[in-house]
Formats: C-alpha cells, sequence, structure tokens
C-alpha cells in the first residue's frame, strides 16, 4: 500500500506532546519520495477470495503494547509467566519466536507480510490486530488481508471527519478511503503469490476515542458523526450492510469519571443500538482491559499504560465481534461491571 504514514491534518506524538505534523510555511519542500517497498514473497496458505478487514483509529489503533522487556504487562512477559502463558503460547513458533501467519496478511503504512507481534504498530508495539486477525484467521477458511490505518491525535470531529457531517471532509478519512482502493488494486504487486481469485470486503474494526473525549463539544457530537462515519464508510466502499466493530474507549478501565470521557463510551454504545444498525454493528467493551500503571511498562494512561496484555485483550474481543457478525460463534457478552468480565 503506497502511503503516507501521515494523514492531512492528522496531529501527533501524543506521548511527547502533541507535535505538529507537515511542512511548515517557508521551509524547504520535502525531498520526493524514494521507490516503493519490494512486494513480499508470503505465500498465500488459504483460498481465495480474500476475506478483507479495514482497522482504523488513532494512536491506539496504531498500537502502543510493549512487547520486549522483563517489566509486567510486556508481552515478553506475557508469554513466559505461567499465569498467563497459555493464553499467549499460540503466538509462539519454532525456537520461541513470535510465530508469522502466512494465512493473514497484513498491510501498514508501508509494511506488508503475514501476521506477527510486531511490524505492523508503534515501534517495538502491538495493537489490536494481533488479536483481530488471530481470531479472524482461526476461524475463516479463505485467506485473510488485514489493511490497517493508525494516526495519532486524530480526532473524528476532524481528521476522520465524515462527508455527512457537513463540513470538510477529514483528510484521514479520504486517505483511508483512497487507501484501500489503492491497495485493493494493487493485491498482485504487493503479494505476488495472491491466486487472483478476488476479494470480499469483509469487515471494519474502529477503535478510537481519546482526542474527541479531550473536548466537550467533540464528544457531544460523538454518536452523529460516528454513525455517518459508518453510513459513508459503506457507501465510499460499495458495502451497505459492512460488519462493523466498534472497540470501546476504556481508558482508566471502570475508574473512569471525566465526563466528556464517558460521553464517548456512550456514544459507542448508542450507535451499536441504533435499529438501522442491527446485526451489522457491534460495541465491545474494553474497560476491563484496562491495566493500571503498577503492572504495565509504563504510566501513560492515554496508551493504556503500553500494557500488551490490553491490547491483545482488546483485539481478541474485537475478532470475536467480527466473527459474530459473519455469522460465526456469538462473541462473549459485554461487561457491566469490573467483576462481569475477564
Amino acid at each position: 500500500m503506497r502511503m503516507s504514514s501521515k494523514c492531512v491534518s492528522i496531529i501527533a506524538g501524543v506521548a511527547v506532546g502533541l507535535l505538529a505534523l507537515g511542512t511548515a510555511e517557508g521551509k524547504k519542500a520535502a525531498a520526493p519520495p524514494g521507490p516503493p517497498p519490494p512486494a513480499t514473497n508470503l505465500p498465500q496458505a488459504k483460498p481465495g477470495p480474500l476475506k478483507v478487514f479495514i482497522l482504523a483509529g488513532q494512536s491506539n489503533m496504531e498500537g502502543q503494547g510493549v512487547i520486549k522487556g522483563s517489566r509486567p504487562g510486556t508481552l515478553e512477559t506475557l508469554a513466559k509467566d505461567p499465569a498467563s502463558a497459555a493464553r499467549y503460547k499460540q503466538l509462539l513458533g519454532q525456537g520461541g519466536q513470535w510465530a508469522v501467519r502466512n494465512d493473514v496478511w497484513i498491510t501498514y503504512n508501508s509494511s506488508r507480510g503475514g501476521l506477527t507481534a510486531g511490524g505492523y504498530a508503534a515501534r517495538g508495539c502491538i495493537g489490536p490486530e494481533l488479536g483481530i486477525g488471530w481470531v479472524l484467521g482461526d476461524y475463516l477458511k479463505n485467506q485473510v488481508l488485514l489493511i490497517k490505518f493508525g494516526w495519532g491525535g486524530t480526532s473524528l470531529a476532524g481528521n476522520w471527519r465524515p462527508p455527512s457531517s457537513g463540513g470538510e471532509v477529514g483528510g484521514c478519512y479520504k486517505q483511508m478511503i483512497a487507501g484501500v482502493k489503492e491497495q485493493l488494486a494493487g493485491l498482485k504487486t504487493d503479494f505476488p503469490h495472491y491466486d487472483g481469485k478476488g476479494y470480499e470486503v469483509a469487515g471494519f474494526g474502529w477503535f478510537q476515542g481519546w482526542q474527541d473525549g479531550c473536548s466537550g463539544n467533540m464528544a457531544a457530537e460523538y454518536e452523529q458523526n460516528l454513525a455517518n462515519f459508518i453510513r459513508d464508510v459503506r457507501k465510499d466502499l460499495g458495502a451497505p450492510k459492512l460488519p462493523f466493530v466498534i472497540g470501546g474507549s476504556g481508558f482508566a478501565g471502570w475508574n473512569q469519571k471525566i465526563d466528556r470521557r464517558l460521553k464517548i463510551i456512550q456514544a459507542q454504545q448508542a450507535v451499536a443500538q441504533k435499529a438501522e444498525f442491527k446485526d451489522t454493528v457491534r460495541y465491545v467493551e474494553t474497560r476491563n482491559f484496562f491495566r493500571p500503571p503498577e503492572v504495565s511498562p509504563h504510566k501513560m494512561g492515554f496508551h493504556f499504560c503500553g500494557n500488551a496484555e490490553t491490547y491483545w485483550l482488546t483485539g481478541e474481543g474485537m475478532g470475536r465481534a467480527l466473527v459474530e457478525l459473519l455469522g460465526g460463534p456469538k462473541a462473549p457478552p459485554n461487561a457491566t461491571g469490573p467483576a462481569a468480565q475477564k
């Protein structure tokens, strides 16, 4: 997928102070982009048509779950700890290396290949793509392709603003739609072993909410913007009943008390309950997946303290919800409180 890691008007680098991206007026223009990276030689492990899933959001969809290190909450620690190793052993291949799935392809910025821990998120991290792709790959008999977009510091009210919300359409929205179409047109180039049997845009995963929760005004319009986003994505991709899963904005877990952040969660739940979205949109509760700083790699709550378990469980939950919408086994019910879900 030939695309920049930055979308128009993006504000990135939340962890270092929300640094503005883009070329400032008067500065020397950037050099022309170099040649595209080489195509992957990864084989196609399952038959076509491809089942294509789009993943989008801000820095937590990008993924901030730390992989390496002996601190609590890293993926390495979780895979080695007897208390959690059984859950994560599926991620390990021969010699204890992270397994690579040939049946689940993924593209993210200029990276593409087989799904594995790392390489498709922030440096040295995982995001929800790992759990989503693992669940989908285990369920589906067809080859899976994940097309992922994750840009830090971006809002649904601005950067991702859908056409039906009026005003200027968000740069990230436009780049996502264009990027999906470009990737689908270039399947044989990027994946030479693609069997050419076509594809189906089969589902969408949305994990976003921090930025809109920073503003009372943006939080107030989140429900309408998210409903419009779903409608517009379906229209622009020609998939009127596209299964759509919303990962809840579960910052601080059940201890969250800030009204505008709770409004984001309430808006996400309300959209999934709309009659027009019955049986095609699902909200996934993530508040029970939050882990506090003392059992996590760091203290940055807006990145779920870098806890890999949070990102794995969120992705796993979103993947199970997508499987249900595809006609598979029902996903576990959403938690309604801190003791209702593990």
